[in-house]
């Protein structure tokens, strides 16, 4: 919540540099005026938020009659600028900051202040806390890449219907060894940078985590266990006599199922639709990122950051923590 960051943000406020920024100091009411956050967040890999550019966002917020408070989330990478949003609208708002930072690779995320910090993740695999699409993997050991490669993505983009382009792509692996699911798991699967850290902290501070997907559960488990989900679910493949049937388990999960996915847990765990947070780049994804508390388009397809409220272009998956107002330093050492 803002109020826990409050402490850490009056720190911050030496930090906030020239005449466009009217830093706010003691004053407990005007601090509670602030309804508003922007977040700017950059690749760690390759930082970018220099005082000259976090300057010219405050210039701009200034301009608009906004009392701005800056906070200072990792140097270089990530900061929050929280306001009373007062008449500026929310597409203006964004329209203005990535105007203020001239092309600048950095992501711009404008959220309400309240209720930031979230008691549940739920996140897709594919392409979002792995950098593969396990299946076209699958496909390269079958020599079959290019044409399965080709309706993942036109499946993700949603210009196929899910539940057909799955079938469909699983049974032209019919016949491919069992034993090629574990190869493909070790020595083609990796966790996106800032998947760990994302789900440990999470976890760490109390929150239920789980991975949802609509690939399939060889891959979710093992997914799940290196990046540290509580739970996870996904499409179960048929092996007869050691290979893969060509066939899935129904029902198949698919875009209703990982919405559905977020209400059940969050109803178990007594969590508010408000305190989740979904992450995922595919059609697929759009319901369950819809109906959470903060929907995240992850590097994602055209539609999905489209239509998300928050989306990720640059930065990895460290930016979840950032967008709920962790500082770096608040982050969980991973292995």
């Amino acid at each position: 919540p803002v109020r826990s960051a409050r402490p850490s943000a009056a720190a911050d406020l030496p930090l906030a540099v020239g005449p466009a920024i009217k830093t706010i100091r003691a004053e407990i009411s005007a601090i509670g005026k602030m309804d508003t956050v922007l977040t700017l967040i950059c690749n760690p890999a390759a930082p970018v938020l220099s005082e000259e550019r976090l300057g010219g966002i405050g210039g701009w917020l200034d301009e608009q009659n906004c009392g701005v408070l800056r906070r200072i989330l990792d140097p270089g990478v990530a900061v929050d600028f929280t306001f009373e949003l007062a008449a500026v609208r929310h597409a203006s708002l964004l329209a203005g900051a990535r105007e203020a930072l001239a092309g600048a690779p950095v992501d711009v995320v404008v959220q309400p202040a309240e209720g930031r910090r979230k008691r549940l993740l739920i996140a897709d695999m594919d392409s979002t806390i792995i950098g593969q699409e396990c299946i076209d993997e699958l496909a390269d050991c079958a020599g079959k890449r290019g044409e399965i490669s080709a309706i993942t993505e036109r499946a993700m983009r949603g210009d196929l219907d899910f539940e057909a382009a799955l079938t469909g792509r699983v049974a032209m692996l019919k016949g491919l060894p069992e034993r090629v699911l574990q190869e493909t798991f070790e020595r083609r699967i990796r966790l996106n940078p800032g998947a760990a850290t994302l789900v440990q902290t999470m976890r760490k501070l109390g929150a239920t985590t789980a991975l949802v997907s609509g690939g399939f559960t060889f891959f979710t488990e093992r997914v799940a266990a290196a990046a540290g989900f509580d739970m996870h679910q996904a499409n179960r493949l048929i092996v007869e006599s050691g290979a893969l049937s060509g066939d899935v388990a129904r029902p198949i999960l698919g875009r209703a199922a990982k919405e559905e996915a977020l209400i059940r847990i969050a109803r178990e765990k007594g969590v508010a639709l408000s305190e989740t947070l979904a992450v995922g780049d595919g059609a697929n994804d759009l319901s369950m990122l819809a109906r959470a508390g903060l929907g995240v388009a992850f590097h994602a397809k055209p539609k999905v950051a489209a239509s998300a409220r928050a989306r990720i272009d640059y930065g990895d998956l460290t930016a979840l923590l950032y967008l709920q107002g962790f500082a770096a330093r608040e982050f969980e050492p991973t292995r």
